[in-house]
């Protein structure tokens, strides 16, 4: 028997005995994690999500209260501070996003030590969906930002709890941003079959940024989804505000900055969101947290964004490079176009004449 057999035997048998052992089973698409999703079709008509996410396909996450040492000696989601795809994460997080009013799948058995979880369908009306077949974004826009403004209002626990399952929310700190950034320093040479930095340079380059991963860690007091963009937020018109917005994908959630999941959904690698739409919803959101320093939080905004955008690049190269997936190559120039938005900024000159003299304009793309 195979691996794949072994799988599909401990799938057979959890919707057994969780009472969905005669749904018929419809494959759905994937992304660029490790799991792996079915659409239920129930007997009355109804419909369930199966979500897999084998445990062994990961490594550890990571414990609270491990250094930074332990982190890094753990692996890439210990140091990054990703849940591993463990659904158990995933049912603490819907647990506490639904306690909030907000519109998170109900989890409706899981099996952690599987990694196996029956979810709520909350439909296919993703807003990438609705904007490819030219809904106005400004309504979908608008409502996402005044959900991040309404779960900002209230400060996160430190541990979730709720459905059964117990989560930590970690910190987004300076060594998670680091990680995630040192993706493009890794593997962007890789991409286009560059010699790899020298010492020297990858010195300037962590120097040029530890002040803008220590602005995100100071900054990092409210609830983070961590992948909040358009293929993650699904449209229900039928429900009433925040719950207006169907939330997916959240399993890494974390406690971070502000800025954060702002900037997943108004710089989308993935499609385009014209900049006088982000400047839209950045004054929508500021409105709506009018506590907030409007000056101080765009700044970090800025600063944080060309961290994130850095960090894309350098991730669709290990996905093309690494991971033979040559689809995800399609988002590079247009995440090139972004960064280059962002490093005009002001107080990003420094970091921006590193790309320039190390990234130069004639190779990004």
């Amino acid at each position: 028997m195979t691996a794949s057999d072994d799988r599909e035997a401990l799938r057979i048998a959890f919707l057994q005995r969780t009472g969905f052992g005669d749904a018929r089973r419809e494959p759905m698409g994937g992304d660029a994690s490790t799991r792996a999703y079915e659409r239920l079709h129930l007997l009355d008509g109804s419909t369930r999500i199966l979500m897999d996410q084998a445990p062994r396909l990961e490594t550890a996450p990571c414990p609270p209260g491990a250094s930074e040492v332990e982190r890094l000696a753990l692996g890439y989601n210990a140091s990054y501070r990703l849940a591993a795809g463990r659904v158990d994460a995933f049912a603490a997080v819907a647990a506490y996003l639904r306690e909030r009013g907000l519109s998170a799948p109900e989890v409706l058995a899981f099996d952690a030590e599987v990694g196996l979880a029956v979810l709520e369908d909350l439909g296919g009306d993703l807003f990438a969906v609705l904007a490819a077949e030219g809904a106005d974004p400004v309504p979908l826009y608008k409502a996402a930002v005044e959900l991040l403004a309404e779960l900002h209002r209230t400060p996160p626990l430190d541990v979730l709890e709720g459905g059964g399952a117990t989560w930590p929310l970690l910190s987004y700190d300076a060594l998670a941003l680091k990680i995630g950034l040192d993706t493009f320093v890794e593997w962007w040479p890789v991409s286009i079959g560059a010699e790899p930095y020298s010492p020297e340079v990858l010195a300037a380059w962590d120097a040029l940024w530890a002040p803008v991963r220590a602005r995100g860690e100071a900054g990092a007091d409210v609830f983070v989804h961590r992948d909040y963009h358009a293929e993650n937020l699904i449209w229900l018109p039928e429900r009433r505000g925040a719950a207006r917005v169907g939330l997916l994908d959240f399993q890494d959630a974390v406690r971070g900055h502000r800025a954060w999941d702002l900037l997943h959904l108004l710089q989308d690698a993935r499609r385009d969101v014209p900049p006088e739409l982000e400047l839209a919803m950045l004054d929508h959101y500021l409105a709506a947290a009018p506590d907030v320093d409007r000056e101080t939080f765009l700044a970090d905004y800025w600063a944080l964004a060309a961290l994130n955008t850095a960090r894309l690049v350098g991730l669709w190269g290990r996905l093309v490079k690494r991971d033979g997936k040559p689809g995800y190559a399609r988002f590079v120039p247009r995440t090139w176009g972004i960064l280059e938005r962002d490093l005009s900024k002001p107080g990003m000159e420094p970091i921006r004449d590193w790309f320039d003299r190390h990234a130069p304009k004639a190779l990004r793309q």
